[in-house]
């Protein structure tokens, strides 16, 4: 690790990525009420809101880390034919270092889970099984594939919820929205090598349609204000559909990964427009004031 030092390690972590799942948390507080709960009982909850957030965003941040870093562990072979510039195939990480800091991040944020509560830590335990599962064979099943990756993400958002586990048993079908946006992504992610995937990039566009909608109609059953989550999905739609539509028209790999980039990227504004619906507006811009964090990082570091 001295050799290179840290910086080969940062790139397997994807960070403009961790901070993706940090939306998550931040949205499943929404969903739990947590933010609504803190703000109208600030000098009780206040304290232990933020002990929370700041244990389950930890968490996150270590499952995430840890997943994505594996699933260049597993690479390792491909890589070095088709990506020979990623850091263990081009000899700037050591594989077996990168194995124990990936393991070690899995185990943190699982312990930082069960700082919360139990179905938290157990929770965390399971998403960081799928991203395993997924980084060493899910990836190579080409429909239980993309859901296994959608899981992991569905996962990330309970785990949010999970800060009021009542509330959970009742909402958890609520997983399903990042479980299809992020299979899309799964599935249209397959064509960055090699290109030519239009039945993929039509399927996947029909699948974020399909979330536009589902938010838009959480928004009308939670909300009476539920158009203020209108501004929200339509930065959405700016952020995906466009690199989406040339992508589909080139065909080129180049393209599909640009679009893969912003659909990754744009799950901070998913995850802010589910805020938005169940916990207003504000709640939505303190989620969505991590996009711009995550895009600077994008610069800085890879997100596919």
């Amino acid at each position: 690790m001295a050799k290179h030092g840290i910086f080969p390690y940062l790139q397997l972590t994807r960070p403009a990525n961790v901070i993706t799942a940090i939306a998550d948390i931040w949205a499943g507080f929404a969903i739990a009420g947590a933010w609504d709960y803190m703000a109208t009982n600030w000098i009780y909850g206040d304290q232990q809101f933020w002990q929370n957030l700041l244990w389950l965003s930890l968490s996150t941040i270590g499952l995430y880390a840890g997943g994505v870093a594996f699933n260049d562990i597993a690479d390792a072979e491909l890589d070095a034919i088709e990506r020979p510039e990623r850091p263990i195939p081009s000899g700037r990480a050591s594989k077996s270092h990168a194995m124990i800091m990936s393991t070690l991040l899995l185990v943190f944020g699982i312990v930082c889970a069960f700082q919360v509560n139990h179905v938290a830590g157990f929770l965390a335990s399971a998403v960081a099984l799928c991203a395993v599962l997924y980084d060493y064979w899910g990836k190579h099943q080409r429909i239980l594939g993309p859901i296994n990756m959608g899981l992991c993400r569905s996962g990330n958002l309970l785990l949010g919820i999970s800060v009021a586990p009542e509330v959970l048993q009742k909402i958890w079908p609520i997983a399903l929205i990042p479980l299809i946006y992020v299979a899309a992504i799964t599935m249209i992610s397959r064509g960055e090598v090699h290109g030519k995937n239009r039945k993929a990039l039509f399927a996947g566009g029909m699948m974020y349609a399909s979330i536009f909608l589902a938010i838009f109609g959480m928004a009308y059953l939670e909300s009476p204000g539920y158009l203020q989550v209108i501004p929200f999905l339509g930065l959405l739609g700016y952020m995906i559909f466009p690199p989406l539509a040339k992508a589909i028209r080139t065909q080129e790999p180049k393209f599909i990964g640009k679009s893969v980039k912003a659909a990754v990227i744009s799950l901070i504004i998913v995850n802010a427009s589910i805020a938005a619906a169940f916990s207003g507006w504000p709640i939505g811009i303190i989620v969505l004031l991590l996009l711009p964090i995550s895009l600077w990082l994008a610069k800085k570091f890879a997100v596919t």
